[in-house]
């Protein structure tokens, strides 16, 4: 029988399948013809879709989502994790129907926007929900849902794409675009029957409506041990955090309980994750190989970087609880710093220099998407998910909406940056664009390697004191969690000892004078 959390958690990544979709669509669109005469302009006596309109209609998305990311957080707390990815879903849908019926570039920019704000917010609520709702020993695989649904997302896009490319009208680019209402319909219905966060109820005082979400979210008896339990271990969290008083934005940076050194990583795992050189692939695949001259069409490449990438995030949900969040990141980052250095020395002198003989232009442009194949599989695999994973499991709860809208806000900032300077840029230096990429991948694996601490197989209580104690990143693996003072052996019973817990975390959740 499935787990009902990993039902619950299934349902809640959906979120990331619209997210998906909407960075794969897109990219098709760019050289379809009938997506390029309604968007672009007629120059020379021709159709075209300037390199600049590219990146306007490509990085508007990322503007919505960079705000998005940063408004869930006051909707996260006031409206519920569930009732903030119904809000939000329904956001994503209107700016899907704008861009359905759009008959110009302006129209087609403002749907894309509006679809952002709602992908940016589910972004960070997502991740969220799952690292809240999700028992300790799969949280991390269900994390890693996620990102599986990011890729299937994208994938499904791409096949879109494939089958429509070919229409001489409006519906090649309108089919892809109008799906989208489909996946916000069915997120915001399946957002319905999801149980809130527990430890967002007992902070509100909502004690029967925790047990509940606790025993629906791992299979037990409102009664049970298991659920008293998980509650007596949340209300202890709670009832420290709440002594401190109301959270505000300027506790992120605090250095009070290592807070700043846990926001930076959240901003530093995602900026570095978007400049790993996957998303130039994703974004804008098509236009970067629609004139090399290898075996493949720029679609059927397209198909291709889509299909891996759907099958390697699969070992993931092994590999992040096996292998751990260090390794992947440091294993990800390497093998993906030698195919963006293959990829862009042999694309410039292979098939961007002029004099290079037509078999050796072939062989070299089948050679450079060889290592873009190589170079996403190991995205999804590893970098992909993972930063997802940490950044719903780094922060305390009083400040956990806060930090992670911060994480995902540096993730869509960046995005926004890589969607509208990129097709520049190689514009100007063709495939050497990918020797950046691989500069941030070397410049990555320092980062992790010093200030990554591994958080696998612990709760998120234990993750705040991994942080609290100050172990180095490096030593994290060794690190083991103190006992807890408050168990069901203590000499006070259960029952004497969650009242006790419920009384104290009521009494320090009252409205506090601190900013």
């Amino acid at each position: 029988m499935v787990s009902k959390s990993i039902i619950f958690c299934f349902v809640a990544a959906f979120g990331g399948w619209v997210f998906g979709y909407d960075i794969g669509y897109i990219s098709g669109c760019l050289i379809m013809d009938p997506f390029v005469e309604m968007m672009g302009e007629f120059k020379d006596g021709a159709w075209v879709l300037e390199p600049k309109r590219q990146s306007i209609i490509t990085s508007l998305l990322s503007a919505g989502t960079f705000f998005g990311a940063i408004l869930q957080s006051f909707t996260a707390d006031r409206l519920g994790r569930k009732y903030s990815i119904m809000a939000w879903g329904a956001v994503f849908t209107v700016g899907t129907v704008i861009q359905t019926a759009a008959f110009g570039y302006v129209q087609l920019t403002v749907g894309r926007f509006f679809a952002g704000l709602g992908v940016g917010a589910l972004s960070a609520i997502v991740p969220l929900y799952i690292g809240e709702a999700a028992p300790k020993h799969i949280r991390g695989t269900l994390l890693v849902l996620y990102q599986v649904q990011i890729i299937s997302g994208l994938f499904l896009a791409y096949i879109v794409n494939f089958a429509t490319h070919k229409m001489t009208n409006d519906a090649s680019w309108r089919i892809p675009i109008g799906l989208q209402l489909a996946w916000g319909l069915f997120l915001m219905a399946g957002a319905a029957v999801l149980p809130e966060s527990p430890r967002l109820l007992l902070g509100k005082g909502r004690e029967e409506d925790a047990y509940k979400a606790i025993a629906s979210l791992n299979d037990c008896a409102v009664d049970s041990a298991k659920t008293r339990e998980v509650a007596l271990e949340l209300e202890e969290a709670i009832a420290a955090e709440n002594a401190e008083g109301k959270a505000s934005w300027l506790e992120c940076f605090s250095i009070k309980n290592r807070m700043f050194h846990r926001t930076m990583n959240g901003i530093m795992i995602q900026f570095l994750q978007q400049l790993n050189g996957q998303n130039f692939y994703y974004y804008y695949a098509p236009v970067f190989f629609k004139n090399i001259s290898g075996d493949l069409n720029a679609f059927t490449i397209q198909l291709l970087l889509g299909g891996v990438s759907f099958a390697m995030v699969m070992p993931a949900m092994w590999t992040i609880e096996h292998m751990g969040r260090r390794s992947s990141l440091l294993i990800g980052a390497a093998c993906m710093a030698v195919c963006a250095l293959v990829a862009g020395l042999v694309g410039h002198f292979f098939t961007d220099t002029p004099g290079v003989p037509a078999d050796k232009q072939k062989i070299g442009s089948n050679v450079l998407v060889a290592f873009a194949i190589l170079h996403v599989s190991f995205f999804s695999w590893f970098w992909g998910p993972t930063p997802w994973v940490l950044l719903g499991e780094t922060f305390p709860l009083r400040v956990r909406p806060k930090a992670i809208a911060l994480g995902a806000a540096s993730n869509w900032f960046w995005n926004f940056m890589l969607g509208f300077f990129s097709p520049l840029i190689a514009d100007d230096i063709g495939p050497l664009i990918l020797l950046i990429f691989f500069g941030c991948l070397i410049a990555a694996i320092f980062y992790v390697f010093f200030f990554i601490p591994e958080t696998a197989g612990i709760t998120l209580e234990q993750v705040d004191e991994l942080y609290r104690s100050g172990v180095p990143a490096w030593r994290s693996t060794t690190w083991k969690p103190s006992e807890r003072r408050v168990t069901a052996r203590d000499e006070k019973s259960d029952e004497a000892a969650h009242h006790e817990h419920v009384e104290a975390a009521a009494v320090l959740a009252k409205p506090s004078s601190r900013v």
